[in-house]
């Protein structure tokens, strides 16, 4: 005897993560655009000009910085688990 499928049922999708992890991806690319945006500017208009505000502390630290932060915020989202359930 055939088992019979139902040719209205479609499978469900099997994602490689679940809604939390995409979130968090979300987040830390945002985080990361968030940081080369930072990053950008600085530059002179004329190339005879220097302009030290190309060293500033928004450009040489805070930046990057928040670029490594998303960074680990994509690094988390990708280890996190997502069927782990709180317990309470």
């Amino acid at each position: 005897m055939k088992k019979q499928s139902n040719k209205n049922s479609l499978p469900k999708p099997d994602f490689v993560f679940g809604k939390k992890n995409y979130m968090f991806m979300a987040i830390g690319i945002a985080v990361i655009a968030l940081g080369f945006i930072l990053m950008a500017g600085g530059g002179s208009d004329d190339p005879n000009v220097f302009n030290p505000e190309i060293y500033s502390f928004r450009r040489i630290r805070l930046a990057p910085t928040i670029v490594l932060i998303g960074f680990g915020i994509e690094i988390y989202a990708i280890l996190l688990n997502p069927d782990k359930k709180k317990d309470k």
